[in-house]
């Protein structure tokens, strides 16, 4: 699992970014991938001066397709009975954005008991959330 994914991360860096054809040419075409389809297109044809297209070869490896980079899947939770639904060793939380600061820090208190890993808030974070937790108490 290690090894697929830094082999992913390997490959990411190589990736180049599928820009639209003719996008740096035209202000009202945005940079969003489209597929190059006209009949004397050279981006289809691909001539080598020419941006990249997207083809399969530049996918990452399916066993780790999808996965956070720490190797843990990633589940949206709302409340402290959604993260009692979770693998501690397969599966991270990522606490939702409309979650408040009170349900926040209960989240984070079970999180620590059963060994779930939060994966959108850093230790510092959620160090000062339940420090102030204590100063309001």
């Amino acid at each position: 699992m290690n090894r697929l994914l830094r082999l992913r991360f390997k490959l990411k860096m190589k990736k180049p970014d599928f820009i639209r054809q003719e996008a740096h040419r035209h202000k009202r075409l945005g940079e969003k991938w489209r597929k190059p389809k006209g009949r004397h297109s050279k981006m289809r044809l691909k001539w080598k001066e020419k941006p990249a297209i997207v083809e399969v070869g530049y996918r990452s490896p399916k066993a780790v397709r999808g996965l956070h980079p720490c190797g843990l899947e990633d589940v949206l939770v709302y409340n402290v009975k959604d993260i009692e639904k979770l693998n501690p060793e397969t599966q991270g939380a990522r606490i939702a954005s409309t979650v408040g600061k009170r349900k926040k820090i209960e989240i984070i208190k079970r999180a620590r008991e059963l060994g779930i890993k939060i994966l959108n808030i850093s230790q510092e974070k959620q160090e000062e959330l339940l420090k102030s937790l204590e100063k309001e108490e």
